[in-house]
């Protein structure tokens, strides 16, 4: 079994409604009650922040700083982390929306947010990601590219590199400056950037396919067929990165008059979409039942969970809002054994307490009201 990463410690201040918070945590699971609108998941959004990016809600930093006070947001967070102990601080430079964020490891200065991958990795499944399967392609594919962040920190400095090539080259054809080899520079950029970034889904796609398969038909939660369409669609992993390259340079050349039309790139990794289906039906997701619909998306992130402590030797931190509202007795009850036998430690939120009586005393069980906890 992976590693058991645990957060003993986490302190809040000025973030949401939270003035100030602190919880002193053990090793088990955290279970937060309360009223809607109490700050359950503003608690999560505070830890989903001891990873990279923005955190599970994608807020500006300036936007998460609590109403009514002039200080910037804080969090502090002890950790028994992949390296040993860890006293991680992070906040807001300034209330401005546009502001970055400041990071300290052990109370030195980090280079980059990445850095909080060598210490814990934090995934999550809220509500807002219940219209995954019917939604837009882009929101599939930031989840799918979460996803690949968690085993491969590398691959958000990809993507964020490519957007800026392709911000440029989309410059460039609208203001008509074809010039051949100013372009083919970032174009090739671009060609090697978004190889990368292709090759590194479909690769995520293939190890949760591999570890899906042993995954019995009656489990109490189905699995996902997963595949990727919009993009190279075909021999990604099987032809050589150069090869790839190539093609994609050569494709961005010839459509530069179409995409100058377009006003946008027309054809890269940025139109690529996830395509999930019920293994066990054969049926495409977004055909499915909201329950089956919810039951796939929690068992996809069950299996990615299991696959980032395979891959890494320690267990994800979980951050699983509202995880129990809309299940059976039953299959509440699987969850919690099959979220405990994954090792690590899990943050959940729900209205009532009862719906988490079968964890027992495997979980740390607190109240929220107002932007207050207790024990």
């Amino acid at each position: 079994m992976p590693e058991k990463v645990y957060i003993e410690e986490i302190r809040l201040s000025a973030f949401r409604n939270y003035a100030e918070a602190a919880l002193k945590l053990d090793a088990r699971h955290v279970v937060l009650t309360g009223d809607n609108g109490s700050g359950k998941t503003n608690l999560l959004e505070a830890v989903s922040l001891l990873s990279p990016g923005r955190g599970l809600r994608r807020t500006p930093y300036g936007e998460v700083t609590r109403v009514g006070t002039d200080d910037a947001f804080s969090i502090f967070a002890r950790v028994h982390g992949m390296e040993g102990e860890v006293a991680i601080g992070t906040g807001a430079e300034a209330r401005d929306e546009g502001t970055s964020r400041r990071l300290r490891l052990n109370g030195t200065a980090a280079k980059t947010a990445d850095e909080l991958t060598d210490h814990l990795r934090v995934l999550w499944l809220t509500p807002a990601m219940d219209g995954l399967f019917t939604g837009p392609a882009g929101d599939r594919r930031r989840f799918l590219d979460r996803l690949v962040l968690s085993v491969d920190p590398a691959h958000g400095r990809r993507a964020s590199d490519f957007e800026r090539a392709m911000r440029s080259r989309n410059r460039l054809l609208g203001e008509g400056r074809m010039d051949p080899a100013w372009l083919s520079g970032i174009e090739r950029q671009m060609a090697e950037l978004g190889v990368a970034m292709a090759v590194a889904r479909h690769e995520m796609l293939g190890f949760l396919a591999h570890l899906i398969e042993g995954v019995a038909n009656d489990a109490p939660f189905p699995s996902a067929r997963l595949s990727l369409t919009g993009f190279l669609d075909e021999g990604v992993t099987a032809r050589p990165a150069a090869d790839l390259e190539e093609d994609y340079a050569a494709m961005l050349a010839e459509n530069r008059y179409r995409d100058a039309a377009a006003g946008r790139t027309t054809e890269g990794p940025h139109k690529a979409d996830l395509l999930v289906f019920h293994a066990g039906k054969d049926m495409d997701a977004g055909r499915c039942s909201t329950g089956e619909q919810k039951a796939l998306l929690i068992g996809l992130v069950l299996a990615h969970a299991r696959l980032v402590g395979n891959m890494t030797g320690f267990a994800p931190v979980l951050l699983l809002d509202e995880i129990a509202a809309h299940l059976d007795e039953g299959r509440r009850a699987a969850l919690f054994d099959l979220i405990d036998g994954l090792g690590g430690q899990a943050f959940m939120t729900g209205t009532d307490r009862m719906l988490f009586e079968a964890l027992g005393d495997r979980a740390q069980f607190f109240t929220v009201a107002a932007g207050r906890i207790s024990g």
